[in-house]
C-alpha cells in the first residue's frame, strides 16, 4: 500500500492528485490491473472530475455549497458539519482501471482530493492491484 501525504490550503478545495498516482502506477512496473484509492478523511473526499478547466471545480464547489449550506441548524457540535456532508455525497473511494502501465481515464478527466474543512494535512492512500493474465 502506497500513502500520499497532501497539504490543504484553503477550507474548501479541489486538490489534483492524478499526477501522484499516475507515478506510483508507473513506479509499479504495473501493466494491467487496478489503483484503488481511498481518503481515510470524514470532512474531504475523492471524485473523478474535468481536469481541463478549473471552471468546473468551482461549478462543482457552488452547487456543492447550496445542497449543504453552512446556515442549516446543524447538531454537531464542531461547525463543520456541512463538511461531513458534501464528503459523504461524493464518496472517500474510487477505483481506476490500469492498463499498458497507465491509469485508464477518459482525456479530460483527473483524480481529485476534495477539501471541505481545511486547511489540514491530508492522506489518502493507494493499493495497486496487478490482474491475472486473461
Amino acid at each position: 500500500m502506497h500513502q500520499l501525504s497532501l497539504e490543504t490550503y484553503r477550507k474548501e478545495e479541489f486538490l489534483n492528485i492524478t499526477g501522484k498516482i499516475r507515478a506510483l502506477v508507473r513506479d509499479s512496473g504495473i501493466r494491467s490491473g487496478l489503483a484503488l484509492i481511498f481518503c481515510p478523511h470524514t470532512t474531504c473526499a475523492l471524485t473523478i472530475n474535468e481536469q481541463a478547466d478549473p471552471d468546473v471545480q468551482a461549478d462543482l464547489l457552488m452547487a456543492l455549497r447550496k445542497i449543504a449550506p453552512d446556515n442549516l441548524p446543524y447538531a454537531h457540535g464542531e461547525g463543520n458539519s456541512p463538511a461531513h456532508l458534501k464528503a459523504s455525497l461524493l464518496g472517500s473511494s474510487l477505483s481506476v482501471l490500469i492498463e499498458n502501465g497507465e491509469l485508464l481515464l477518459g482525456t479530460w478527466q483527473g483524480v481529485f482530493l476534495c477539501e471541505f474543512d481545511g486547511p489540514r494535512h491530508r492522506k489518502v492512500w493507494v493499493r495497486l492491484l496487478e490482474s491475472g493474465k486473461g
